[in-house]
This record gives C-alpha cells, structure tokens and sequence, in this order.
C-alpha cells in the first residue's frame, strides 16, 4: 500500500524547517519586539481560516483528506473567498511565523510551500474537482480565485 503524505505533515515539515533556518542560518533580523508581534495576525486568521474550512466540510459530509473523493462541492464561507481556504490559512500560518521569528532566511519557506503545495495537491485536486462536479465546478472557479 502506498502511504501519501498528507498537507498537514508538509505544513508540520515547513514550520520545523523555519525553526532550524531561525537558529542554523539567522540572517538579518528584520523586526523587533513588539514589531514583531504582528505575525499574530496572519498566523491567528489562518489557524480561523482552517478551522472554519474543517467545520464545513464536516458539516456537508465530505472528506476533508485530498485523497479521497469529494461528495459535495462547498462555495459558501470559507470557499466563497478561496477555493483551497485550508491551503490558504496554512500559507497565512507560515508568513505569521516568518514575521514572528523575523529572520530573512526563513522566508524560502513561506515562498516555496504555496509553490510546493500548488504543484502536488492543489493541481490534482483541482482536477478531480473538474472532473466530479463539471460545470458547477467550471462556474465556481472561474468566480472564485485559487488561493484569493
């Protein structure tokens, strides 16, 4: 059986990532305290953003894991202002820590992971999507932008 890596253990890898660029590389602090505090807001509307997305989906009935097949197209909410509101709120999480720690080189990974996340989930879930709901899916994304 073959085990795939769910978006959360990515997230999980980028945030230890950071962490180590913070101590093993800290180049140019670019805030200090309390400027830095400002990371809380990102980080705060994207632990929201997921947690409302979660709720929804439950709340329809459809898998939350990418792997599965979606039962129910939702375009409301969370859905209304993203079409991947849990990759969003993860990217948000990201940039919340980078101004937090406030070091430069953790920024590669707040650039890389939506990059990252784009070419092996976003693209294929996407497509699936295409495929099970058709022109409500076709409607639905060209209303409502990928990440914003």
């Amino acid at each position: 059986m073959k085990r795939k890596i769910m978006p959360t253990t990515c997230l999980l890898l980028a945030l230890i990532l950071m962490v180590i660029l913070h101590f093993a590389f800290p180049v140019m602090k670019l805030f200090n305290f309390p400027y830095n505090l400002s990371g809380l807001v990102p980080l705060a509307f994207g632990i929201y953003i997921n947690f409302r997305a979660d709720k929804q989906m439950k709340k329809h009935n459809t898998p939350v894991n990418p792997f599965e097949e979606s039962t129910e197209l939702i375009i409301d909410g969370a859905f209304a202002i993203s079409r991947n509101p849990m990759y969003l709120g993860f990217s948000a999480i990201l940039l919340g820590v980078f101004l937090l720690l406030s070091f430069l080189s953790t920024i590669i990974i707040v650039i890389l992971f939506p990059i990252l996340i784009s070419l092996f989930y976003i693209k294929s879930e996407e497509d699936k999507l295409a495929k099970c709901f058709g022109n409500k899916w076709n409607t639905y994304s060209r209303q409502t932008g990928r990440w914003l």
